[in-house]
């Protein structure tokens, strides 16, 4: 847990290198847009703790499935807002609140209503799609499809590996899994709560 603290810390202190995948730069190419879009729910520890966290709470649901899709869909509505330049505020505090909370959630010995958690987590995708935006705005069309795709790819693919992962993990550790589960969201909400001081302070 520490030590992904420590990584929290590093990339919140570096936003730049927390959220690109070449450098900064516009992607300008089916390529670019694709890596790009893979890379930033990934290199970006606040992103990739939230999509981990709902795919966890996810896997106790009978409907788990229905879940991410309802954040990985809003999440492409938020990059299109960024996209048409409507301001949505204190996007990263929403998003670093999303992260303590989703974490939160994993400490609960009672699982969340499911439509709850699919609206709680649609709401949250919007935010974290309009973050993910800033890397491509005033891209052309054909690497802005492909970040699209490449991000909405690659979250739901996390959020789906986590679920299949924690529903094995309850199956083969049934005594253990509500720990492990507490644990996991103990250092997700730890994440959360360096991300959420760095937008507070600076």
């Amino acid at each position: 847990m520490a030590f992904l603290t420590c990584i929290g810390l590093l990339s919140a202190a570096h936003p730049a290198l927390a959220h690109h995948a070449i450098g900064g730069k516009t992607p300008s190419n089916f390529f670019e847009g694709f890596l790009s879009g893979l890379a930033h729910p990934v290199i970006g520890l606040d992103h990739f703790a939230f999509v981990v966290a709902i795919g966890l709470l996810s896997a106790r649901q009978q409907n788990g499935l229905l879940i991410p899709v309802a954040f990985v869909l809003t999440a492409m509505a938020g990059t299109g807002i960024h996209i048409l330049k409507f301001d949505l505020p204190l996007s990263e505090i929403v998003i670093a609140s999303s992260v303590i909370a989703f974490g939160a959630m994993l400490l609960l010995s009672k699982k969340p209503n499911w439509f709850v958690l699919a609206l709680l987590g649609a709401v949250a995708g919007l935010f974290h799609g309009y973050a993910y935006g800033e890397s491509i705005v005033g891209a052309q069309m054909t690497p802005l499809v492909a970040y699209l795709a490449g991000f909405t790819l690659i979250q739901y693919g996390i959020a789906i590996g986590a679920l299949l992962i924690g529903k094995v993990v309850s199956e083969k550790f049934a005594n253990q899994f509500l720990k492990i589960l507490q644990f996991i969201g103990l250092a997700i909400c730890s994440i959360g709560v360096v991300f959420l001081t760095t937008s507070l302070v600076g």
